[in-house]
């Protein structure tokens, strides 16, 4: 299988105007592509008689060679995978908002996201790369042994530069300690298990944010573009980085114990999006990161042997009694225990919760009761159980 390998850089002074110029060439043509492909979608919807072709990532490259690149000198300074790739992203932006997966893409601002592709003659040393156009740049840390990847992709972070590739990995099956897991995600607990495991969320965020408020506030006066400005923007820049690194750092940790450990995990399909519409609980479940929870989980099992089962998000897992069944027809967000009127069952709400969906493998099993399919590339596992179907696994 395929993962990504990610690492720093360590650049010369002229190395890092090199990295900075492509990063820019890159994102020139991609606003360039978003403007052109904008106004050819109002001309269309405002002409129906007189449509025009919704140019793919080959047409904007052409057009970009005729049109852009003479005018702009600065083109042939860096490779010409640069623009090449951005537009391909680009054009498969375009594809992800026609078919409704995700929004319209935005332009790109300078300094923010900062990052481009290269393909063509790229080397592996031990602890150096060789990119076109740039040469031998120098890594902090040890590279993989016997790899050419065919594209890298380089990112800035604040005024750290990364670059990141593919590298065929070996899966690793471990023993398993427990069968079936169930976990629930949370915002006063990152994960809940179904054995009685609690992982406390390190909320980076909630804790460095007087911090941040703090630098933006010693900023509000600065003269724009002035030296004072650009310094207080590069400390900003690394907090924010600092805080993404250390949710990152705790949820790899968690997910690789999860897929280390247990043959079978169970998460929810959590609407996400639809919770960050919430101005009341945005900030903080942004803070724990669900969303990279489930990517790393996903491929994680994958390396490791272990299975990922999603339950439909309408599954009352909170509602319902772990111990009889009985589905509650209202629960608070302030009730953190779950009381059972039915049985007199008490126990945690999330705890609760993450029982529920241990169980739900059960029922998994009769395939002629419930609808399961199976994604083609990962080894997840889509159900949705009902209130019937629960009440009569508890009678089993």
């Amino acid at each position: 299988m395929l993962l990504g390998f990610k690492t720093e850089l360590h650049p010369t002074n002229q190395q890092k105007t090199l990295l900075a110029k492509h990063a820019g060439v890159a994102r020139h043509a991609w606003n360039w592509g978003l403007w052109l492909t904008r106004n050819i979608l109002t001309h269309n919807s405002n002409n129906p008689d007189t449509k025009l072709k919704f140019p793919t990532s080959i047409d904007l490259h052409k057009l970009l060679v005729a049109m852009v690149k003479p005018n702009n000198y600065w083109y042939y300074e860096v490779s010409k995978c640069a623009p090449q790739y951005a537009l391909r992203y680009l054009s498969l932006s375009w594809k992800r908002c026609f078919s409704k997966v995700s929004g319209q893409p935005k332009f790109k601002k300078k300094g923010r996201d900062d990052s481009f592709t290269l393909d063509g003659s790229i080397s592996v040393g031990f602890n150096h790369i060789k990119l076109p156009r740039i040469g031998w740049v120098k890594t902090y840390e040890i590279l993989p042994d016997n790899i050419t990847p065919k594209s890298v992709t380089i990112s800035r972070k604040a005024d750290r530069w990364f670059i990141s590739f593919k590298i065929e990995t070996e899966p690793q099956i471990t023993d398993k300690s427990v069968d079936v897991v169930g976990v629930d995600l949370g915002i006063k607990s990152l994960a809940t298990l179904s054995t009685g495991e609690v992982f406390d969320g390190v909320k980076p965020y909630k804790k460095l944010e007087s911090l941040l408020s703090r630098l933006q506030y010693l900023n509000r006066h600065k003269t724009k573009f002035s030296k004072n400005w650009k310094k207080a923007q590069l400390k900003i820049a690394r907090l924010h980085e600092k805080v993404a690194d250390i949710r990152k750092d705790t949820l790899h940790k968690l997910t690789a114990y999860l897929a280390k450990n247990h043959s079978q995990i169970v998460i929810e399909d959590l609407n996400v999006s639809g919770m960050m519409a919430n101005h009341k609980l945005a900030k903080a479940v942004a803070d724990m990161g669900f969303y990279e929870f489930r990517r790393q989980l996903e491929y994680k099992c994958e390396l490791y042997g272990s299975e990922l089962i999603i339950v439909d998000r309408w599954f009352p897992s909170s509602k319902t009694c772990s111990n009889c069944g009985t589905v509650k027809e209202s629960l608070l967000l302030s009730e953190r225990v779950f009381n059972c009127e039915h049985c007199y069952f008490s126990c945690d709400r999330d705890l609760n919760a993450a029982l529920n969906l241990a169980m739900a493998v059960s029922l998994l099993r009769n395939a002629s009761a419930f609808r399961v399919s199976v994604a083609k590339q990962t080894t997840v596992t889509a159900c949705r159980l009902d209130n019937a179907d629960v009440a009569r696994l508890k009678q089993e």
